[in-house]
């Protein structure tokens, strides 16, 4: 399964080559780097999904000494892979750009959002194929602003208000909660994209 995993890293090469410097760009710009780190930390994550999607890429991997298990359980420690990279570059970026350590509350948010996000994105794209998500994207994205637009003008204030209680909150056993719930959430969803894929034919 090593071999998977350094094989998403290789084809990643040159994705990273250029997110990584413009994920410092935009901490020199100043940008929130919880929300920069989430976005980057996806992109790169889907797109190494991506690049295996094809049905002959599937076959040849299925031709290979890997289980099906192996396979999907490389993709989602390769995500855990690449979005410790992002939280590192994020960590170093800020300590010499901004001369200040990222507070382990911010990582701990980020890590959070990340992995509920992967846990939803990688069976949803195991089952319809990540292309699809761009048009669910879509989707929810419209009934956003519909939201925004017609029902609650200021969700965006609620939101942001709503993080900033959860970042001040002095109490460790929240947080411990929400690391073991999003945990959970991250195994249930392993389980069951090996569940998709081990059905799946090729």
């Amino acid at each position: 399964m090593f071999n998977l995993i350094r094989k998403d890293i290789v084809l990643q090469k040159s994705t990273l080559l250029i997110l990584l410097p413009a994920l410092l760009v935009y901490l020199l710009l100043n940008t929130s780097s919880i929300w920069v780190g989430i976005v980057f930390s996806v992109v790169i994550i889907m797109n190494a999904f991506a690049n295996d999607e094809k049905t002959s890429i599937h076959m040849l991997l299925n031709s290979l000494p890997y289980t099906r298990k192996e396979i999907v359980s490389s993709k989602y420690i390769g995500a855990f892979i690449f979005m410790s990279l992002v939280v590192c570059i994020i960590f170093i970026g800020n300590l010499l750009i901004h001369q200040e350590i990222t507070a382990w509350k911010d990582i701990l948010f980020m890590v959070s959002l990340v992995m509920v996000a992967i846990s939803l994105f990688f069976p949803f794209s195991y089952k319809f194929k990540s292309q699809y998500m761009f048009i669910a994207s879509v989707v929810f994205f419209a009934i956003y602003l519909v939201v925004v637009n017609f029902f609650i003008p200021n969700l965006n204030d609620i939101m942001r208000e709503f993080v900033q209680v959860l970042l001040t909150v002095q109490t460790a056993q929240l947080y411990l909660i929400i690391a073991l719930a999003v945990l959970t959430l991250y195994a249930c969803s392993w389980l069951l994209s090996i569940r998709i894929y081990e059905r799946k034919v090729f």
